[in-house]
């Protein structure tokens, strides 16, 4: 069997204020054709399929269109929601989307339950947040690792008695992955990293939540997002795995080939003094990409930007880091916060008011405990609407 692993689609996204929708629809232009040209039976869409929970109409549109494209071309779909997701939206219309060939995972009813691709069962794990699926799991310990503990135990169980190679699609994030800015934390005060081993018995784990493809053993791997949305990802090889599973009596052979995503805009950080750098030749490149311009000068240029963008009109985010002082400006607001955590965000904003004295650690344990019981509170409103569709169709 030919399964295609791709995650971290996040449609609808804007990188610094621009729309990334022309380079979604360049790449998944790009997926269909795999698709149809390596003969692939499944895709796995790994999770955070949408960038935030309410998606705009073009995204939903976007992403219906892949469906049915990729179907088209001869591929099962197998969809996973992620921490940016509603799994109730994006779940919806599961039953008649299976008939289709396009199976949405996104509850706990669902984990252990596999979808059969030839002789490969494919076990389709939504992110997991702790404190709700946890219950529902019968976890032992109410954390990232012990839910899926919990959730690996009825895959294993479920396919002790099938014979299939396993392959273990999941969003979370596991310990050795190297995360990048433009990823959201999934945990506050908890724990979120989750041990490899917990996936023992998998013969592919196909993972999603971090941004940069990476290996973490020869078949434990994140597909990375297809499309860069930060300027940390700068330099980053974006694309999805291929891979080829066959079963045997002596167990399954996976073999994996990473295929490159074609680049709408590339991204750059330039750094130095405002005259070198629109004087120097060897920056032809970056006239066209998608650019951060960190400036040197001692003295702050006047109209830097728009002499900046004269040569490099795509500058999406001007610095100030002058040479031959220790002061450095800080970055604009925006960007500060978007490379924090919100307990972060809340400590920086008492530290300004106080004047330097942030969270003590008495109120540094109320703000993540606010900001745990907003995110369980999140949790359980899409368990508790997913719970109430599931009794309409009970009644009906």
């Amino acid at each position: 069997m030919r399964l295609l692993h791709t995650s971290d689609w996040h449609l609808g996204r804007r990188l610094h204020g621009v729309a990334l929708q022309r380079a979604h629809e360049l790449y998944l232009d790009h997926l269909v054709e795999v698709v149809r040209s390596e003969r692939v039976d499944a895709v796995l869409l790994a999770g955070d399929v949408y960038d935030r929970a309410v998606p705009p109409p073009e995204s939903t549109a976007l992403f219906d269109d892949a469906l049915t494209r990729m179907v088209d071309a001869g591929a099962q779909v197998v969809v996973s929601s992620g921490n940016h997701d509603s799994a109730v939206r994006l779940g919806f219309g599961a039953g008649l989307l299976s008939r289709a060939g396009v199976r949405m995972c996104t509850t706990t009813a669902g984990v252990g339950k596999p979808v059969l691709v030839g002789d490969v069962a494919v076990y389709a794990l939504p992110y997991l947040e702790p404190a709700v699926a946890g219950d529902d799991l019968g976890a032992a310990e109410r954390t990232h690792a012990g839910t899926l503990r919990a959730a690996m135990a009825r895959v294993r169980a479920d396919a002790a008695g099938r014979g299939h190679a396993v392959v273990v699609s999941a969003h979370a994030f596991v310990a050795g992955g190297l995360s990048s800015e433009s990823e959201r934390d999934i945990s506050v005060g908890g724990v979120s990293a989750v041990p490899p081993e917990v996936f023992a018995g998998a013969d592919l784990v196909a993972l999603g939540h971090l941004h940069g493809a990476q290996t973490l053993a020869e078949t434990v791997r994140y597909s990375g997002s297809p499309v860069a949305m930060s300027f940390g990802e700068v330099g980053q090889v974006k694309g999805s795995y291929l891979w080829d599973i066959e079963s045997g009596p002596s167990g399954a052979r996976v073999r994996g080939e990473f295929v490159t995503a074609p680049v709408e805009r590339p991204l750059r950080v330039l750094r130095g003094e405002l005259a070198d750098l629109l004087g120097d030749p060897a920056l032809l490149g970056a006239e066209a990409a998608y650019c951060q311009v960190v400036l040197t000068d001692p003295v702050r240029p006047e109209g830097a930007l728009d002499r900046v963008r004269a040569r490099f009109p795509h500058t999406l985010r001007l610095e100030f880091q002058p040479s031959g002082t220790a002061v450095v400006l800080p970055h604009p607001y925006a960007a500060r916060t978007a490379e924090r955590g919100p307990v972060e965000v809340c400590d920086d904003f008492l530290g300004h008011v106080r004047g330097g004295r942030g969270a003590s650690p008495a109120e540094r344990a109320v703000l993540v405990k606010a900001f745990d019981a907003a995110r369980l509170e999140r949790a359980e409103v899409d368990d508790s609407a997913r719970r109430v569709v599931g009794a309409a169709r009970g009644v009906a």
